[in-house]
């Protein structure tokens, strides 16, 4: 009997103790399932690599990375339209985001090119002789001898020259003046200088060789004569350069050609004097393209009072161009190309990003021409940019 009451009040002290924890730990297993209820939930899940790819439950992406969880609190970053992502200041600042606001402006672009510089054709003679004859003295010796207005060239024997001067004669003794007109005309277009027609008028004598003198100063280029060579008309003697002002050839690439434009500033240095610098401006852009290397060629007028620059030097030419109308500027490492798409990422503030497709223009050399889909004074990405894209 006594063994009976114990076991029965063994049992109802169990079933008490076991109600009393079972009262105790309540609270906290629904204080627990509130915690659990506040947990925010994820709407989807999606590829790191490819925000189109969406999932309701997580799982792995093509790319056989993990699906990350996407919650309503970073949802709301897409009020700012497709493409926008929310980032903490600390990872901002851990990825070392620089900004810069975009600006409307001209686009100054610097075109670096090489070139040769070549007399200046405006100021390039060819002598030629008029009639047929024999150089009997040459009194210049070699290409690049300095020459100067009214010195001595050569001297030529022409029998047509003997009759023009005897002709002269002639006339001035019977007095016609209508035949010394005539005959001191020809005498001019045969080349025989002022001078050695008053000589002739003064001394009434002929002589058998008669002395060619510069047009011009300069130096001596294409020299093709020597003594005792028998020339005639058409034959090119000799070239007399002047190097007063010297042009300089060079050519640019099929797409820079559009900002070349005539009177365009340029920059030039020579390997020959370094440290040195010549400005000029751009003469002429030649209307067609070379087939083979794609280039246009474009000649610049150089000033060369001191004769530095000469014919043949090697020069490194810079091309300072500007363009006709004013655009939206962005520095040029804020773009992303992808070669289907140029984009850029804007700064929305807050730690929100938005990457957005744009249409590029020019390009210089630090700075990008953007013609549609950003505006003046929005604050672009200029480093981390690659990184919050794939974002």
């Amino acid at each position: 009997m006594n063994k009976l009451a114990l076991s029965i009040a063994w049992l109802v002290g169990g079933i008490a103790v076991g109600a009393l924890m079972t009262w105790q730990l309540m609270p906290k297993s629904s204080g627990g399932d509130m915690a659990a209820s506040d947990e925010p939930k994820p709407l989807y899940w999606v590829a790191p690599m490819d925000p189109n790819y969406k999932r309701d439950q997580p799982g792995k992406s093509p790319m056989g990375m993990d699906l990350i969880p996407v919650y309503a609190e970073d949802s709301s970053a897409g009020d700012a339209g497709p493409g926008t992502s929310s980032i903490s200041p600390e990872v901002v600042n851990n990825l070392g985001v620089r900004t810069q606001p975009a600006a409307s402006g001209t686009l100054h672009t610097e075109i670096n090119t090489v070139g040769y510089v070549q007399y200046n054709q405006d100021a390039l003679i060819h002598i030629h002789p008029r009639v047929q004859g024999w150089v009997e003295k040459l009194h210049v010796k070699a290409e690049g001898d300095p020459v100067t207005r009214g010195q001595p060239l050569y001297d030529l024997y022409a029998p047509e020259l003997v009759n023009a001067q005897e002709e002269y004669l002639l006339a001035l003794d019977r007095n016609n003046q209508r035949l010394i007109k005539a005959a001191h005309d020809r005498l001019e277009a045969l080349q025989l200088s002022a001078g050695t027609i008053a000589a002739l008028r003064k001394n009434g004598r002929v002589s058998q060789t008669v002395t060619m003198y510069s047009p011009q100063s300069g130096v001596v280029d294409n020299l093709n004569i020597r003594e005792g060579f028998y020339v005639q008309p058409g034959t090119t003697v000799m070239s007399i350069g002047s190097l007063d002002e010297v042009w300089v050839e060079a050519d640019v690439f099929e797409r820079q050609a559009s900002l070349v434009k005539v009177g365009a500033t340029v920059t030039m240095t020579l390997d020959y004097l370094p440290g040195r610098e010549w400005n000029g401006r751009v003469d002429y852009v030649y209307p067609t393209l070379d087939e083979k290397t794609r280039t246009i060629q474009v000649r610049m007028r150089f000033a060369n009072p001191q004769r530095e620059l000469k014919p043949n030097m090697f020069a490194q030419v810079v091309i300072h161009a500007r363009a006709d109308s004013s655009n939206v500027l962005i520095p040029r490492e804020a773009l992303i190309r992808t070669g289907k798409t140029d984009r850029v990422v804007l700064a929305l503030g807050e730690g929100r990003f938005k990457s957005i497709n744009v249409t590029v223009g020019r390009m210089g050399e630090d700075r990008v021409e953007i013609l549609q889909g950003l505006a003046a004074e929005e604050t672009v990405v200029t480093s981390a940019q690659f990184l919050l894209d794939s974002e």
